[in-house]
């Protein structure tokens, strides 16, 4: 008998989809740490229901179609191996829900704590222009323009299909009066703009991580992933190109990931400032436009 012949509940489902999940050794890095997360994560977001909907809402019967919906989204999670955004078409970041899909990276950053905290120490001052370089879904910049109501915000990404999830997103928060969206390829499409803040999550993954990561990865846009050998192409260039974006006391906040002792070699020179996280995450680091001018 069909599984949606047997279970009726959205409780039933949560628990289904958890021992689906735990059978089945999937990875979980995409929002969820656990097979139990994961599961109630699919079930909810199928059945349009908050995270924290009243516990007696998981003992309301789900009708056929939407029980046969979450068969499917189960069964494609662990035959496909598809991150749990990439079937339900969204995802969250600092508390907002974005749009997502194969073209992006789902969102995870660990730059949303720094958001968060308004980047303090190291903002001066609230900024008043914001560049997200790499943008993916437009999340980073997306978030920051909620986190400072003043600032004009550019979201940046080499990818046209990124681009257009990035414009939706920019309409689906109504941030169509301070939010653009840029292709780029860095700076090149820019022209003569500067900022206060550039915040960027480019691609850092080295050749060897790329090639052996969770097959949940590898369904992820390996433009925005990989970058050379040692992980380090894109951030190279955009080391020596940020100090003519940034403007006077100007601040760059980057992602690295595990690539941050190659880009240490690489620039012994510079004192990088390596930020620490509450909430988990590692190699993001800081630099000041001073400090950007002295890099060749």
């Amino acid at each position: 008998m069909a599984v949606e012949q047997e279970l009726y509940t959205i409780r039933d489902y949560i628990r289904w989809a958890a021992s689906r999940f735990s059978e089945a050794r999937l990875f979980f890095g995409h929002g969820t740490d656990n097979a139990w997360d994961e599961a109630t994560a699919l079930v909810l977001q199928s059945l349009h229901l908050p995270w924290d909907c009243d516990k007696d809402t998981l003992s309301a019967r789900l009708t056929l179609v939407e029980r046969e919906l979450i068969v499917e989204r189960v069964g494609r999670r662990i035959d496909e191996r598809l991150p749990l955004a990439y079937l339900t078409g969204q995802a969250y970041f600092c508390g907002l829900c974005f749009d997502v899909n194969e073209h992006v990276l789902v969102p995870r950053s660990p730059i949303a704590e720094l958001i968060e905290n308004g980047f303090e120490p190291w903002l001066a001052s609230p900024p008043n222009s914001v560049l997200d370089l790499c943008t993916g879904s437009g999340c980073i910049g997306i978030a920051c323009a909620y986190a400072f109501e003043w600032a004009e915000v550019d979201l940046s990404d080499i990818s046209a299909e990124a681009i257009a999830v990035a414009e939706k997103n920019i309409k689906r928060h109504q941030l169509e009066d301070r939010v653009r969206a840029v292709e780029s390829d860095l700076f090149e499409g820019l022209q003569d703009q500067s900022y206060d803040l550039i915040v960027s999550n480019p691609p850092y993954v080295n050749a060897e991580d790329l090639s052996t990561m969770p097959a949940e990865y590898q369904q992820e846009p390996e433009i925005a992933l990989g970058s050379g050998a040692d992980g380090l192409d894109f951030t190279r260039r955009l080391l020596k190109e940020a100090a003519a974006r940034l403007n006077d006391g100007g601040v760059l906040i980057v992602e690295v990931g595990n690539s941050w002792p190659a880009l240490e070699q690489a620039f012994p020179e510079v004192a990088f400032t390596w930020l620490e996280f509450e909430h988990g995450g590692h190699g993001v680091f800081m630099l000041f436009k001073e400090q950007l001018t002295q890099i060749k």
